[in-house]
């Protein structure tokens, strides 16, 4: 059978993910087949450069120009549950304002809390019970619905678990990108910052010309001159070359 099913995803690939279309909808007990679904994920190790990522699938399939990040702007500190709650906002605000494509299925990395979060942003947007929402924990694979506090366990070879863990595990990998680019970003800022009368424009010039830290320390004075005029470039050179 598994080898009629590889057969079938080779030769006729449409059949193959209308099968699975249609087997997400019975196995998560949706309205429609879930064509289009977002999936959330927060990225905050240590506590710092939080960012949430928002990664879609289009039938079943990554449709990655469709990924978007989204910085707290509310949230003070580590806080999964209050970051969730904006960025669901967020998002499907925007959405809304815009006319764009509402997904049939939305993705929520976390247990019953990340969940609940979730579902109270699509409450205050009246988007609530119109788009499945359900979470994914990572411990077993259990997926969570609102408002059921049992969860449902599915079979760890169906095709509906390896597409949630697929867009679950997207998530995190665009979310964990994008914060340690932030981490890093601010180190090298944090680095720049300590060269006294050089402000932020100053480095986000230098930055967009020389690329990296080792090569503004690197530059000679004719080049720091270029990009930031005789006064400020001369700051930067004896800064690194005292």
């Amino acid at each position: 059978r598994l080898e009629k099913l590889k057969q079938v995803q080779i030769i006729d690939p449409e059949r193959h993910t209308n099968r699975i279309m249609a087997e997400m909808q019975k196995f998560l007990h949706m309205p429609v087949e879930p064509r289009h679904i977002e999936g959330f994920d927060n990225s905050n190790i240590q506590g710092t450069n939080p960012v949430s990522a928002c990664v879609v699938f289009k039938d079943g399939k990554p449709s990655k120009a469709d990924y978007r990040i989204f910085h707290p702007k509310t949230v003070v500190g580590p806080d999964d549950f209050k970051t969730m709650e904006e960025v669901i906002y967020r998002r499907y605000r925007r959405l809304l304002d815009e006319g764009d494509d509402l997904p049939q299925l939305i993705l929520i990395d976390g247990g019953k809390g990340q969940l609940s979060s979730a579902v109270k942003s699509l409450k205050l947007l009246g988007l609530y019970g119109k788009i499945t929402i359900i979470g994914i924990a990572k411990r077993l694979e259990e997926i969570y619905f609102p408002e059921d506090s049992i969860p449902l366990y599915i079979d760890k070879k169906a095709e509906t678990l390896k597409i949630l863990q697929r867009v679950r595990d997207e998530a995190h990998r665009f979310g964990v990108k994008h914060h340690r680019t932030r981490r890093t970003n601010s180190t090298i800022k944090s680095e720049l910052e300590q060269i006294p009368g050089v402000g932020p424009k100053s480095i986000e010039m230098l930055l967009t010309k020389l690329k990296s830290v080792k090569r503004i320390k690197e530059a000679d004075l004719v080049t720091l001159e270029e990009i930031l005029g005789k006064v400020k470039a001369k700051v930067v050179w004896t800064f690194f070359n005292s």
